[in-house]
């Protein structure tokens, strides 16, 4: 399942995936802004998670795509989004390696997938936490139309600390409002 925007292939990931993944993952800053990716990453975790994939897409579980530059193939992230069947929702979670940040990358792949979440799958919402510290994430949200939502105060344990996270969401235009 691809799904293409103006600059931007999202894909499924290939076992081939697994140098470059470790490459861009193995990365401190990186690992400091994201919910769960450890530290050091290796390429034999790059492996384990992508062999995961198949069993997440067969279950409607969680889908994943690469997020690769379509005019030079290059693997530049990846873009998630887990589904809550029972809530009809799903939550949405991102990386991109640091020689591409600030670029507009992840916010326009979380458009499309945001996009897909409601036209492919017709979910109700779709929603997104970043830990308060990083203000940047919370840009990549709005910029995919998503509005802040709350707090979860304390929510995270992580690297020896607890961490607050906000969240940002939105909700399937096609959907009705709450009665």
């Amino acid at each position: 399942m691809e799904l293409q925007t103006q600059r931007l292939t999202l894909r499924r990931f290939k076992r081939e995936d697994a140098i470059m993944v470790s490459k861009l993952c193995n990365n401190k800053v990186l690992h400091e802004m994201t919910l769960s990716l450890p530290f050091p990453y290796t390429e034999t975790m790059a492996i384990e998670w992508i062999d995961r994939h198949v069993a997440w897409w067969q279950n409607n579980e969680r889908y994943e795509w690469a997020i690769v530059h379509s005019q030079t193939n290059q693997l530049m992230g990846a873009i998630g989004l887990g589904f809550h069947s029972t809530h009809n929702h799903g939550e949405l979670g991102y990386w991109i390696g640091e020689p591409f940040w600030n670029q507009g990358y992840a916010s326009e792949a979380a458009q499309a997938v945001i996009q897909w979440a409601f036209e492919k799958k017709d979910y109700h919402r779709v929603f997104a936490r970043h830990f308060l510290f990083n203000p940047a994430s919370r840009i990549v949200m709005e910029k995919a139309g998503m509005t802040y939502e709350g707090r979860q105060i304390e929510h995270m344990y992580k690297n020896g600390r607890y961490h607050t996270l906000d969240v940002c969401s939105i909700i399937n235009p096609h959907h009705s409002k709450e009665n």
